[in-house]
């Protein structure tokens, strides 16, 4: 087996055993403690990548996705699933071709979602003809490609749960391998989306619950997106304003077991 095919039945044999955590490097430094920390599978984010590049989420191209890509799966040899959102284009062709671009840099795994930058969510037919050019894609790869399909509604202004379970259950219909709704927010929209289909849900992990409860209420994956770049950019940021402020450089003694994490 070659190792994309080695982490592509790593990432496989995760779906189907118990749930677990995939969180969100934002760089491959990020993605290495990640990997030492001990998790089995990583995402990228698309808000995380973004802010690398000061920018804001939905100004990246493809092409800086799929070096960033290539950059993580370098740093690991942990699964990497890629959060290509759009598709970067509104029609099948483009989400097909998105697929096999980050499949030819080692990702064995990808997301796409039914809204568009320019502000709306696809109509129903549309947004299934992605995921359906997404599938036969991922299929023809020769090895198993996990496909994640997402319904944005909860984040993008329309928290309709019975729209959002119709959509989710049209892409298992399609054949996506996973399934996500970000912005769910209670245990009872988790368990309302999970009971209402039978592939693996992921969950985007919020404040208010905890993993076992998300678990409890049928989740197979649970992801942070951009949160943990946010945590980081937060200390730092409390950091230069206590030097700032006050001269404070009591932040700067942190230090890390980077001998450790990078450890060969």
């Amino acid at each position: 087996m070659t190792r994309q095919e080695k982490k592509a039945a790593a990432f496989q044999v995760l779906h189907a055993g118990a749930a677990f955590v995939i969180p969100n490097p934002w760089d491959a430094g990020s993605a290495r403690v990640l990997a030492a920390l001990g998790f089995k599978a990583l995402a990228t984010t698309s808000s995380g990548f973004a802010f690398t590049l000061g920018r804001r989420d939905g100004m990246v191209t493809l092409d800086e996705v799929v070096a960033h890509a290539a950059a993580l799966d370098r740093a690991t040899n942990l699964p990497l699933s890629v959060d290509l959102e759009n598709g970067y284009g509104p029609n099948p062709e483009s989400v097909a071709v998105a697929i096999t671009r980050v499949a030819e840099v080692g990702v064995v795994g990808a997301s796409i979602e039914d809204y568009d930058p320019s502000g709306e969510i696809y109509e129903m037919d549309h947004a299934v003809e992605r995921v359906a050019a997404a599938v036969e894609t991922a299929r023809g790869l020769g090895f198993p490609f996990m496909l994640t399909a997402r319904a944005e509604n909860h984040i993008r202004g329309n928290p309709n749960l019975e729209d959002t379970i119709r959509r989710l259950l049209a892409f298992e219909e399609a054949g996506a391998d996973v399934l996500y709704a970000p912005g769910l927010r209670t245990a009872e929209e988790i368990r309302a989306v999970c009971d209402a289909v039978s592939k693996p849900v992921n969950v985007l992990a919020l404040g208010g619950l905890s993993l076992t409860e998300i678990v409890a209420a049928g989740a197979r994956r649970v992801s942070v997106g951009g949160s943990l770049t946010w945590v980081a950019v937060k200390a730092m940021a409390h950091a230069a304003e206590a030097i700032r402020d006050a001269g404070d450089f009591s932040a700067l003694a942190a230090r890390l077991p980077l001998g450790e994490w990078f450890a060969d």
